[in-house]
């Protein structure tokens, strides 16, 4: 992912200002460590860090159209480039980027040209013809992007919250589906699909037409000039991400310069339900597989870090992030770019373990519908920035907006969890890829239980943050969270030990507003609380809350104090070098 940033009208154009839309674009440096770039246009501000996946000799941005009277920053990859360019047959292309298409669509359409993107993108679009420009984010929010409004009158963007919280009077999450204009001085929302209603749909269940999208977003996002791999947990959603991709590999362009071997990455810690679910699916894909092991004490010493890259007090999404970020780093060592990742599938389908206790499919559609709804905010966040932090770029075909419309239109009673007939959480999922003549994966992997990143790469690895927090955050504190934090009080000494971090790097009220709250028991909204009354004395995200689902269920007072130990040195790693692995 590339880091953009935008100061927009802000009554400034002296040498001084772009000194500072200098320096705050550096803090985004680690998005985008291939290239740099920044235009001036008055006193509007346009500046980029690239991080080069296609077009890496050509692609620098900002991109222009024909005459630079559109300029234009971007994040993201636009996967029906392609396509677009033969509407656009009239203009002239400056570079082979994906996102060159977008200078041009506004020349033909004007605004209304976002929902042709078939993509992820966050990007500002200058006008200099009329000095109008306009902002938008991709439909479900898989880039992260920020907006602010500067006491000068200036509107700040980034893609990071670290790029304009010292500089803007207030900021806010830009909001995934819409589309900011200076024209009309207020946001507008560009992605409004059928299911934003949450009434319930009632189309049939079909397994290969869920086969057949899925594997389309998975082959869409093949698109690569550089070396990429796929994140292999061993659970159901990234086991089919691997398993796609393993078998499309020889036809994408990156094979035919880097080679056909596939690569897959896990983190857990040493002998984690992940580690050995992955490793099993690795061997039965063929893919060249790197074990990533981290100790309890790793991941507490980058808990600050991860806070201020993630920009997150949420303890869900730090749980997981931690892991993720001690991978990305190794990843990126290896020199890969880019991974798919199995992100949304449990939003879409019901996946998540408390889904057992939905009381009928009107509840249970209507709880996907808010959970896909806020992926912002939690796993796209964390899997956008846990990654960028090292330059590496994570996709997702679980939210390609076409697979989403196709699964989002099922009758829900397909997907509601009925054990008494077999059917487990994400069952219509799991059929539809149970193929016996040529499978995708072994069966025992097609029919593993959920388990949350936080707790696959080890049940450990929360028993040891909660042991940590408690020896920082004593009962005193926690008697005076509401007057400390009266917004989103923390409700556990985990929760207060992330927030004392979070205020330390993020001080502004707008800061703490952009983080989510609420009661959640194993990932649920709070609505969803509801559907059992023995959840509301076992508040925990972690999938285990859910007691009388998960095979490992706890009550929440088995928190263990462990042995930590140094980072498990991985010397036999293979290094990406040209088209060979050695």
């Amino acid at each position: 992912m590339c880091g953009i940033l935008a100061i927009l009208g802000c009554s400034d154009d002296s040498q001084a200002k772009r000194v500072r839309v200098l320096e705050l674009s550096r803090r985004l440096r680690h998005r985008g460590p291939d290239w740099s770039g920044l235009y001036q246009h008055g006193d509007n501000y346009l500046a980029h860090q690239r991080l080069a996946i296609i077009d890496p000799a050509s692609g620098d941005q900002p991109l222009f159209n024909e005459d630079k009277t559109i300029v234009v920053t971007v994040n993201g990859e636009i996967y029906n480039h392609e396509e677009l360019r033969k509407r656009l047959k009239n203009h002239k292309f400056r570079t082979g980027s994906d996102c060159a298409v977008i200078a041009h669509l506004y020349e033909e359409y004007g605004e209304d040209f976002v929902n042709m993107l078939d993509g992820i993108f966050s990007f500002v679009l200058l006008d200099t013809r009329d000095n109008s420009f306009m902002v938008a984010r991709d439909a479900i929010g898989v880039t992260s992007l920020y907006i602010g409004w500067g006491l000068d009158g200036s509107v700040m963007v980034s893609s990071e919250m670290k790029g304009l919280n010292d500089d803007c009077e207030h900021f806010e999450v830009f909001p995934p589906g819409h589309l900011y204009s200076s024209k009309l001085g207020r946001f507008k929302q560009w992605y409004n699909p059928a299911w934003f209603n949450e009434s319930v749909p009632s189309t049939p269940y079909e397994p290969l037409a869920i086969r057949q999208a899925f594997e389309n977003a998975v082959v869409k996002r093949l698109m690569s000039d550089v070396p990429f791999g796929v994140l292999l947990s061993g659970g159901l959603d990234s086991s089919l991400v691997a398993s796609i991709t393993a078998r499309h590999m020889a036809e994408s362009k990156a094979a035919k310069q880097w080679g056909d071997q596939l690569h897959s990455f896990c983190v857990g810690l040493e002998g984690s339900p992940d580690l050995k679910a992955g490793k099993e699916v690795a061997e039965y894909l063929g893919t060249v597989h790197h074990e990533f092991h981290f100790t309890v004490q790793d991941g507490i010493d980058a808990i600050e870090d991860v806070i201020y890259h993630v920009e997150t007090y949420d303890v869900t999404s730090i749980r997981a992030s931690t892991p993720m970020f001690l991978m990305s780093r190794k990843i990126k060592s290896l020199g890969v770019k880019m991974v798919l990742s199995g992100e949304g599938s449990d939003e879409i389908f019901g996946g998540y373990l408390y889904f057992h206790k939905a009381p009928n499919k009107q509840e249970f559609h209507q709880e996907t519908c808010r959970k896909i709804k806020a992926l912002h905010k939690y796993d796209c966040l964390r899997a956008n920035k846990a990654t960028s932090a090292f330059g590496l770029e994570a996709r997702v075909p679980f939210l390609d907006k076409e697979f989403i419309n196709t699964a989002m239109s099922l009758d829900p009673e397909s997907k509601m969890i009925k054990t008494e007939e077999g059917r487990i959480e994400k069952w219509v999922l799991r059929k539809a890829f149970d193929d016996e003549e040529r499978p995708y994966l072994p069966k025992h992997i097609l029919y593993r239980q959920k388990e949350q990143f936080s707790d696959g790469v080890g049940y450990s690895w929360i028993d040891g943050l909660k042991d940590h927090a408690a020896q920082n955050v004593n009962d005193k504190m926690m008697s005076n969270a509401a007057h400390i934090f009266p917004h989103n009080t923390p409700k556990t000494k985990e929760a207060y030990y992330y927030r004392m971090i979070f205020e330390r790097f993020f001080p502004q009220n707008s800061a703490r507003l952009t983080v989510p709250g609420g009661a959640t028991v194993a990932c649920s909204t709070a609505k969803a609380v509801e559907w059992d009354a023995s959840w509301s004395n076992n508040m925990d995200p972690s999938g285990r809350a859910a007691i009388g689902v998960h095979l490992s269920a706890y009550d929440g007072s088995n928190v263990a104090a462990l042995p930590l130990a140094p980072l498990k040195a991985i010397d036999d790693m293979p290094m990406m070098r040209g088209q060979e692995v050695v």
